[in-house]
């Protein structure tokens, strides 16, 4: 079973998307602030990271950066999922590896289609 990481401060999208990917048959692992995210980014080794941009204690760029940046963590996808909606936030969001930068409000069923095309 894949595993996913989860990474957002609003509980409410954490639980959709945690709902949609578990009915697919994917574990998930969730974290609600930055922090806590890289730590078990490190710990558990997803398959995939769904990454948030704002959040407390560290920012979703950084943990892509230092993820990214890293020869033991470089080949999991990123996919951010932000109400940043600028241009430059999307050539940030690629500056710091994220594989995908997907804008809030979003549909779960793309995110579920982004999903099992990077993990199929």
């Amino acid at each position: 079973m894949k595993k996913i990481l989860i990474v957002d401060d609003e509980q409410d999208i954490v639980e959709s998307l945690k709902f949609v990917l578990e009915t697919s048959d994917y574990q998930c692992f969730c974290a609600y602030n930055g922090e806590e995210g890289l730590r078990l980014a490190k710990e558990i080794i997803p398959d995939l990271i769904i990454l948030d941009v704002m959040m407390p204690k560290i920012n979703g760029y950084k943990i892509s950066r230092l993820l990214k940046f890293d020869n033991k963590y470089k080949n999991i996808p990123i996919l951010m999922l932000t109400a940043r909606s600028q241009e430059s936030d999307k050539l940030i969001g690629e500056e710091t590896g994220a594989d995908e930068y997907i804008t809030k409000p979003f549909d779960l069923d793309f995110v579920l289609k982004k999903v099992d095309e990077y993990l199929k």
